[in-house]
């Protein structure tokens, strides 16, 4: 038999950056692992969605091992990267197994954690919203709120804390949970909790001056009074100092009693991420140069939200990532080939979100179009329904949006 000539390339993590490159890489030149702790892709733009039933949960992940034939996946976490001895350490998802591989050629693509920012109690009291579990999870606890204040004979202080649906974090992942949350309100709730039309709240917090930072000033108005007019409150300039079991404890002594809060405040470094001896910026992530190389170990890329170029200020988001993969994949190839590499440049496609009541906004500044209201929803469900990966996902999205239209979301428990 021969020698397998093609050089050993291990992909951490199988976000936007790892299946964008997994889809294009050449697997006659290189011979792929791609090693994550879950075995899936998550589309997560659409993740605040399945929260309430509006898409399900399956309908958004696809299968790494789906994704394309020739190449190996191991759902294992990397623990440490050896750069001088060229191997990672890795702990099985499944039964704890150490084990280290090789590589010629690393990308790190691991994502982020969410950051708490060291306030208490976050971790023990409240949702964060990153992976389909905790969907399932703040979808399940949504219902049992619903349930529990249904009950006769609640008190009305504890069904008003039961029906207060609280969101910490003005982000686009926090707006769009608060305007999925409306629809549910408006849409389904008199038709399953009659008895409770009128009475569930949600609020949203944001300790800055204003949500949605990254968008345009007319539109980040608009979000606040589009909000303010379907009863969601928005309150600025607001701190959370504690999540306890009933609720929130903000930094100026008011307590609010809270049946969910869901935290959403951004992006930290995750554990590996901090433990890797390279350069670091501010905020934590991996500095890298214009090809995506830690400059001093080039046999080295990191990509998507873990790692930034020095000098550019790329924001964490799924497109950047989604370049930065293909990116890698075609300059791979290339260096194959012998060509040279060429440097990454980021096309900023602009930014879209959901908020609610059939509206969406659009800020494009390429274009100049900066658009809110209901041609922009169609726009932004279309924009997504096209950047799903395969035509599974594709077919299940398209099916779920007509039949939420049709007949209601799914509001089981199980």
């Amino acid at each position: 038999m021969g020698t397998d000539a093609r050089k050993r390339l291990v992909v951490l993590g199988s976000g936007f950056a790892a299946i964008s490159l997994l889809k294009r890489i050449d697997l006659k030149e290189y011979d792929v692992t791609v090693v994550s702790p879950r075995n899936h892709f998550l589309f997560t733009p659409l993740l605040p969605s399945t929260t309430i039933g509006t898409i399900e949960f399956r309908s958004i992940v696809e299968p790494i091992r789906k994704v394309r034939d020739g190449d190996r996946f191991v759902q294992a976490s990397c623990t440490a990267i050896d750069p001088d001895e060229r191997t990672i350490t890795c702990r099985a998802t499944e039964n704890d197994a150490v084990f280290t591989l090789p590589y010629d050629m690393l990308l790190i693509s691991v994502g982020t954690w969410n950051n708490t920012f060291g306030v208490p109690g976050v971790k023990e009291n409240a949702f964060f919203l990153k992976e389909l579990s905790d969907a399932r999870s703040i979808r399940e606890r949504v219902i049992s709120c619903l349930e529990a204040a249904d009950v006769p004979g609640t008190p009305p202080e504890e069904r008003a804390r039961l029906l207060h649906f609280a969101v910490v974090g003005g982000g686009p992942t926090g707006v769009e949970f608060a305007a999925e949350l409306h629809d549910l309100i408006v849409e389904d709730l008199v038709n399953h909790y009659e008895a409770l039309e009128g009475q569930v709240r949600v609020t949203l917090f944001e300790a800055g001056r204003s949500i949605l930072n990254a968008f345009d000033e007319n539109l980040r108005e608009y979000t606040v009074e589009h909000f303010g007019r379907n009863d969601i409150d928005v309150r600025l300039e607001t701190q959370v100092s504690e999540v306890r079991p009933g609720g929130l404890q903000l930094r100026n002594g008011e307590f609010v009693p809270a049946g969910v809060v869901v935290w959403s405040t951004g992006n930290g470094p995750t554990g590996l991420i901090q433990s890797l001896p390279f350069t670091r910026e501010r905020g934590g992530r991996v500095l890298t140069n214009e090809y995506l190389q830690i400059p001093s170990h080039p046999e080295i890329y990191a990509a998507g939200d873990c790692a930034v170029p020095a000098g550019t200020g790329l924001p964490q988001t799924a497109q950047v990532a989604m370049q930065q993969g293909k990116y890698l994949a075609r300059e791979f190839n290339r260096m194959a080939r012998g060509r040279a590499v060429r440097p990454f440049h980021f096309n900023n496609l602009g930014m879209l979100a959901y908020v609610g009541e059939h509206r969406a906004l659009a800020d494009i500044p390429k274009a100049n179009v900066r658009g809110h209201g209901l041609l922009t929803y169609f726009f932004w469900r279309s924009a997504y329904l096209t950047r799903l990966v395969s035509l599974k996902n594709k077919a299940l999205v398209l099916s779920n949006w007509i039949i939420t239209a049709l007949f209601g979301r799914d509001l089981s428990k199980f």
